[in-house]
């Protein structure tokens, strides 16, 4: 009998490893229909989750109700599964190289009890060629197994947008692949069980790992040119949100809009690219072009609200400055890698007095993080108001709530453009 027969008549398990913003989704909804081990090494993770509670905040209650599933941190019950997979994050160092510990440390974890007839799929973003030079080697080792002929491999890379309650797992095409013909097709028998709309079957591991890699490439790249022109037609006194409106007009004309570019997809995705790329001889010009812009915005638009600041005669040693959301995107709790630290920091570096509010993030969590928390209250003295996220929260306040919390002659500092045209008696600036 198939594994994805075995699967469906509930003869043997899915273990999901990692239990993060990709990996809680996909054991969950497989947990409907099938029998599932969620593997997390976060105890703490693992009680929340017993108790129907998501640590990452994006599923409510009812997402685990009639679902089949057994949260642990131990590693005896994943000794009856036969079908992995590994969903933990990739993120890059402090020199903005490929930090593959989580992925090493899981695939050794998979290995500890990996048996003959086992499939593991990756669904990690990596650079084209990990599964099969990095993964199936550390699989191989620890287990004493022969890859392919005693398990099979796969890599299905995650498409899980968080905040996006549109685009989930069951209704976006999943991209999978195997090690052989056999393999893909099971592979995809199991991952159709719960993609409604339908797989696609990649030639390779390898053109699955590139395909993922190059939609947040491809996305990072179309930002950065945004915020280079904002860059631009800030010099010409122009503003850019005026322009895609009009440019927008064009059938053909690619909406993409300036701002921060963060997280642990965006901004990290092509760091792998471009590393593999150096690896294997080349050095990827526009991939990396593109990442100084938008790893140089936090500081940008930090110092142009600076000089607004001085420009309107205050002293930015003794000036104060509220930023309004601290997550790197709208609407979800996620601070990792979030370029407002670099605005913050770009500003304390000036002397100024910030204080930041977000509803959705953590203060205990930006402290550890980034060395900041939020402030319980808002103030009424600001010399300027910075909104860095453009939080449901923010979406309907209007100028005489920003005449409350500031003193005379602010600043208002508008990184995503929601109030452009709602600010006429205040100076205010946005990309």
């Amino acid at each position: 009998m198939s594994i994805y027969n075995k699967l469906k008549n509930k003869e043997t398990k899915i273990a999901v490893i990692g239990l993060g913003y990709v990996g809680l989704p996909i054991a969950l909804e497989f947990a409907k229909t099938m029998k599932v081990v969620g593997f997390d090494i976060n105890q703490k993770r693992v009680d929340m989750m017993r108790n129907n509670i998501d640590p990452s905040e994006e599923l409510d209650a009812t997402a685990f109700e009639n679902c089949d599933i057994l949260f642990t941190a131990d590693l005896e019950d994943l000794k009856d599964v036969t079908f992995y997979i590994v969903a933990v994050p990739t993120p890059i160092d402090g020199h903005n190289l490929p930090d593959l510990t989580p992925l090493i440390g899981a695939s050794k974890t998979v290995a500890k009890v990996l048996k003959k007839g086992d499939y593991v799929v990756f669904e990690s973003t990596v650079y084209p060629g990990c599964t099969e030079e990095d993964c199936i080697p550390i699989l191989e080792k620890k287990s004493g197994l022969k890859f392919k002929t005693d398990f099979k491999v796969g890599y299905s890379p995650e498409r899980i947008n968080p905040g996006d309650t549109t685009h989930t797992l069951t209704n976006v095409i999943k991209v999978v692949s195997g090690c052989c013909d056999e393999s893909l097709e099971e592979i995809a028998k199991v991952y159709e069980e719960v993609v409604k709309v339908g797989v696609h079957r990649a030639a390779s591991i390898k053109v699955a790992e590139a395909a993922k890699i190059i939609e947040n490439t491809q996305r990072d790249l179309n930002i950065a040119l945004v915020n280079e022109l904002s860059i631009i037609f800030n010099k010409m006194g122009i503003n850019t949100y005026d322009v895609l409106e009009a440019a927008g007009t064009k059938w053909n004309f690619l909406k993409f809009f300036p701002g921060l570019v963060g997280g642990h997809c965006i901004g990290v995705d092509p760091y792998y690219l471009t590393y593999k790329a150096k690896e294997l001889g080349y050095h990827a010009q526009i991939i990396n072009a593109g990442r100084f812009v938008n790893d140089s915005m936090g500081g940008y638009v930090a110092k142009q609200t600076v000089k607004k600041i001085i420009a309107a005669g205050k002293n930015i040693s003794e000036a104060k400055v509220l930023v309004m959301g601290a997550t790197f995107k709208e609407d979800v709790s996620d601070i990792r890698n979030s370029k407002v630290a670099d605005v913050v920091k770009e500003f304390t570096s000036f002397g100024v007095h910030v204080e930041v509010i977000d509803p959705h993030a953590s203060s205990e969590h930006l402290k550890h993080e980034y060395g900041f928390g939020l402030v319980d209250k808002v103030a009424n003295d600001y010399d300027a108001v910075f909104i860095a996220v453009n939080h449901v929260e923010y979406s309907n306040l209007n100028e005489d709530y920003f005449k409350s919390i500031t003193s005379e002659n602010p600043v208002i500092v508008d990184i995503k453009g929601i109030y452009r045209g709602k600010i006429n008696e205040m100076t205010y600036w946005s990309l």
